[in-house]
């Protein structure tokens, strides 16, 4: 390695967050920093980090597509038999953090995740491609498989099998809707001295604001 790893650095400098400019409503300023990011063509926008805890206290992550936030939720969709899944039958608390490198942003959320109703999860299957949801049906999600082969010739099989047919969603998978209780919003500033700016949920429905140092 050329660089040693403890001298790679940048500054950051292209934009601020202020409690002046900022909304009072987190969805509002989210909404308004996901657009940013999809205008910026940021590589995968709606990537999210999903950290959850297992049943003996330990934590773990991954990367996960955001699919909808609607009625103050976050939407995604999963094998409910995968490890995530599992984790958030035994412990519905959950993390997830976005990061727009071009913006030189991060939101980071806490809250609490439930299923979604039946129907949710079958409108958003409909609209998955065709292959992905031969994938979802066939793929014993986070299991140790013997070789790449195995989950191929699965695939396959189940291709033939459904030929001609509609493909149903499988009954153990579909979505989670995480409700936040709070909201950290990142953005980057010159000589580490990053803005962040936190909302937290009150008993009474509303969102109080608050600076964090950098």
């Amino acid at each position: 390695m050329e660089t040693p790893i403890s001298e790679i650095r940048r500054e950051y400098s292209k934009g601020k967050l202020t409690q002046c400019t900022i909304h009072d409503n987190p969805f509002e300023q989210f909404v308004e920093w996901l657009n940013d990011a999809i205008i910026h063509k940021e590589d995968e926008p709606t990537a999210m980090i999903v950290a959850t805890v297992s049943a003996e206290g330990f934590p773990s992550t991954r990367t996960v597509l955001l699919k909808g936030v609607e009625n103050n939720q976050f939407i995604f969709f999963t094998n409910y038999e995968s490890r995530k899944g599992k984790q958030l039958a035994g412990n519905p608390y959950i993390s997830l953090s976005f990061v727009w490198h071009k913006l030189e942003r991060q939101v980071h959320i806490e809250g609490k995740a439930e299923k979604c109703p039946d129907k949710v999860s079958d409108t958003y299957f409909a609209t998955r491609p065709y292959k992905s949801k031969i994938g979802a049906r066939i793929s014993p999600q986070s299991q140790v498989i013997s070789s790449r082969m195995e989950i191929m010739r699965a695939f396959v099989k189940e291709v033939f099998k459904l030929a001609g047919r509609d493909i149903k969603r499988p009954d153990n998978w579909g979505g989670f809707a995480v409700t936040p209780t709070r909201f950290e919003f990142w953005q980057g500033r010159e000589s580490r001295l990053h803005d962040r700016i936190q909302y937290i949920l009150q008993k009474d429905g509303n969102w109080i604001q608050e600076r964090l140092a950098p």
